[in-house]
């Protein structure tokens, strides 16, 4: 299988305090690689590695082979990646249309009639074609979060990173979010995911890590790892919370 996202010896310290320690982690195209473990384990910090919200302190990543640390490509190497964060972080003054528009001539200089045609095809995966003139303060939670995914799709990303994408939600609008990652799946586009929705983390991942102090403690297929973990401690981690 083809690796797009590589992960080599990874640390990453904030002064003088290590959260990611010599992390090496490989997800093939296609494939849906859920980030497990309790809070403050480093799962966000690896995302956000990835896109380069944080500078890494040692270790490399490579996206489709090229290393995010050649300055010359690297504008280029991110364009294939998009994030959906936890809290929508949408434009509060503008529609959801022009949420998108936006973005996506400000990201890759997008006529404006080709921007708005894209909106219009994403807005139709995520089932809110009829909320595309409405404000985000219009919009239920899970139609916000929804919003927010349509947006990193209208960037054709070929890697998606999800950082706790129904955190902010109520319960009863968790499963329209995790229904459109659902549908995301089928499309075989390639995501990371950082969840604490254990269930929905055992279906969907083809993958999964868990991470505590900011160090792996197991990784294998969801089945090996939800039904036979090696570790005693990734044992009594999913016992407490699944």
């Amino acid at each position: 299988m083809e690796k797009i996202i590589e992960v080599k010896n990874l640390k990453k310290s904030f002064g003088e305090n290590e959260v990611l320690h010599d992390i090496n982690l490989n997800i093939n195209r296609g494939e849906v690689v859920s980030l497990i473990g309790p809070s403050g384990s480093g799962k966000s910090t690896i995302l956000r590695c990835i896109i380069d919200l944080e500078t890494i302190t040692y270790g490399d990543i490579f996206i489709e082979g090229k290393n995010l640390k050649d300055k010359k490509i690297k504008k280029q190497i991110l364009l294939k990646t998009g994030m959906v964060f936890q809290s929508f972080n949408l434009f509060p003054h503008m529609t959801v249309r022009n949420n998108i528009v936006r973005t996506l001539k400000l990201v890759k200089k997008t006529s404006l009639d080709e921007a708005t045609k894209i909106a219009k095809e994403v807005l139709e995966v995520v089932g809110l074609s009829d909320k595309i003139d409405n404000f985000p303060s219009e919009l239920s939670g899970g139609q916000r979060q929804r919003v927010a995914i349509a947006r990193a799709l209208a960037l054709q990303p070929d890697i998606l990173l999800f950082d706790e994408p129904t955190s902010a939600l109520d319960p009863e609008l968790v499963k329209e979010v995790l229904d459109i990652i659902r549908k995301l799946k089928n499309k075989k586009i390639t995501m990371l995911i950082v969840s604490h929705e254990m269930n929905f983390v055992k279906e969907i991942s083809d993958k999964v890590v868990v991470l505590e102090k900011g160090k792996i403690l197991e990784k294998g297929t969801s089945k090996q790892i939800f039904e036979n973990p090696k570790s005693s401690r990734v044992r009594e981690f999913l016992n407490t919370i699944y």
